[in-house]
C-alpha cells in the first residue's frame, strides 16, 4: 500500500461517522471558552500591551494626540532619517514637523527602492495586548504591506485605547479575512540552532511603537 493510499485510508476511517451530505459549516460549534484571560481595565490593558511590546524588543513611547506630530519628528532626526514612506491615508499633521522628504506608497515602488529608504510611518488596525502583537490591514494610513517589510525602521502609531484589545479571539472581529494582514510582534529577527538572534532578516530591524492617547 503506498503512502497515499495510507492516508486516505485514514481520512475515510475518520470520517466513518459522518452522515453524508453533511457540510463543515452544518454541526454547531460551540464558542464557550474563554475570550481572555483575567479582567483588566483599559489602562491595565494598554500597560500589558507596552510591557509585552517592550519583551519583544520594539521599543515603545507614550504620548497625546497633541505631541504626536513633535515625537514623530524626533524620532526620524534621531534615527538620521532623510526619507521616509507615507502611506495614502496617514493624517497630515502627523508628519508636519519633521525635516524628511517624504516619499509616497505607490505602485511603482520596487524593492531595492524600498530599500534604499530610511523610515516608514503607519497606522495600525489593531494591537493585541496578551501577545504583544501589532496588525496591519493595509487600510489607508498603513499602505501596501511590502512598505513595512523592505524599510529598516517602522514607526507605527496605536491609538489608544480605541485600537487596543486583550487578545486575539477580541481582534479577529475587527479583522477582514479578504484583507492583507501582517501580524507583527518585535523587530523582524530569527536565530540559529545554538540561539544566535539576528535582527531584520524579513522585516524592519528597528520597530518603534507610539501609544498615543487622547
Amino acid at each position: 500500500m503506498s503512502s497515499r493510499e495510507v492516508v486516505l485510508a485514514r481520512v475515510r476511517r475518520a470520517l466513518a461517522d459522518v452522515p453524508r451530505g453533511e457540510g463543515p459549516e452544518d454541526p454547531p460549534v460551540p464558542r464557550d471558552y474563554d475570550i481572555e484571560h483575567g479582567s483588566r481595565t483599559a489602562a491595565e490593558t494598554i500597560d500589558l500591551l507596552a510591557e509585552n511590546l517592550a519583551d519583544y524588543r520594539a521599543i515603545v513611547h507614550r504620548t497625546d494626540a497633541a505631541g504626536l506630530p513633535a515625537l514623530l519628528a524626533r524620532l526620524l532626526a534621531e534615527r538620521g532619517a532623510r526619507t521616509v514612506v507615507v502611506p495614502p491615508g496617514l493624517p497630515d499633521h502627523w508628519l508636519a514637523a519633521t525635516d524628511a522628504e517624504l516619499l509616497p506608497d505607490t505602485a511603482m515602488s520596487t524593492p531595492h527602492q524600498l530599500d534604499a529608504v530610511d523610515s516608514v510611518v503607519t497606522g495600525c488596525a489593531v494591537a493585541i495586548a496578551e501577545t504583544g502583537t501589532v496588525v496591519l490591514d493595509a487600510g489607508p494610513d498603513q499602505g501596501r504591506r511590502r512598505i513595512t517589510l523592505v524599510p529598516d525602521h517602522h514607526l507605527c502609531v496605536v491609538r489608544v485605547p480605541d485600537q487596543v484589545v486583550g487578545s486575539v479571539p477580541q481582534a479577529l472581529p475587527r479583522l477582514a479575512p479578504d484583507r492583507p494582514l501582517t501580524w507583527i510582534s518585535g523587530p523582524s529577527a530569527t536565530s540559529d540552532i545554538e540561539l544566535d538572534r539576528v535582527e531584520g532578516v524579513h522585516g524592519p530591524r528597528v520597530l518603534e511603537v507610539i501609544l498615543v492617547g487622547r
